[in-house]
């Protein structure tokens, strides 16, 4: 074999080693909200520095950093992240508003998996108004439903996906609560922004839904491009042990 060809052989052998070790430059990481042929919905949004933070115009900013790097010498990747626990898609634990409950240990570690998941509706709640105890009396919700995820004004403007915390987000406020409480079987609350309770009902209306310590709240769910009906919905937080706050990953399967 001439010398020119030699060098052309080996050096296709070195570029084929490079891209077995390093992977092809071209190829692009599927991102997807939808699988399984259009029956498994994801209803977590993505976690990045601009998405909201409750009370902030400044988004969470950088929240990942890459310590340890392979580009400067460590054998492997390893992150490192920090990041406030009620972020993103999350849920809270009784103690997020009663501190004698945080005290007695009820953390994110004693939440009930039964609850967060299992069967699930989603449905549409009127757009003229927070979610009042008419709002939730309009809704007809039978006898028996455990888990509802309620769509709002929030997802059609789009909350979740702007830098800015929006403050006039729709929200439970208090006579809706007490009417849930009250009046269904609801033990499952899953709401479209960052707090179940509107502005203005931020601490009552948690205040009644964490009383009982049997209702469990689900926040800043992705609920866009999703069909209302009936679904299997399942929600895994992190096992926290203190903590009354956690990031959770939630879905949606059609029945």
């Amino acid at each position: 074999m001439k010398r020119g060809a030699l060098l052309s052989v080996v050096a296709c052998a070195f570029a084929v080693a490079i891209l077995a070790v390093h992977g092809d430059d071209s190829l692009v990481p599927p991102r997807r909200e939808v699988y399984g042929n259009g029956r498994i919905f994801d209803i977590s949004h993505r976690y990045h520095p601009d998405m909201p933070e409750y009370g902030s115009d400044k988004g969470i900013g950088q929240f990942l950093w890459l310590p340890k790097s392979m580009k400067n010498g460590s054998i492997a990747n390893n992150s490192e992240m920090k990041l406030p626990t009620h972020t993103g898609t999350h849920v809270d634990s009784p103690g997020h508003f009663y501190d004698h409950y945080l005290d007695a240990g009820f953390d994110i570690d004693t939440l009930d998996l039964d609850v967060l998941n299992g069967p699930a509706l989603l449905v549409d709640v009127p757009r003229d108004s927070n979610i009042t105890a008419q709002s939730m009396e309009s809704l007809n919700i039978p006898r028996g439903i455990v888990r509802v995820l309620f769509r709002s004004l929030n997802t059609d403007k789009r909350l979740m996906f702007k830098k800015e915390c929006d403050l006039s987000y729709v929200g439970f406020t208090e006579d809706g609560a007490r009417w849930l409480v009250e009046n269904t079987d609801i033990k499952l609350v899953g709401v479209d922004y960052l707090s179940a309770g509107s502005y203005d009902h931020l601490i009552s209306s948690h205040l009644v839904f964490l009383k009982s310590r049997e209702i469990i709240l689900v926040e800043a769910l992705k609920l866009d491009d999703v069909p209302a009906g009936f679904y299997s919905v399942h929600c895994l937080p992190l096992r926290l042990s203190g903590a009354e706050g956690s990031p959770i990953r939630c879905i949606l399967i059609k029945n």
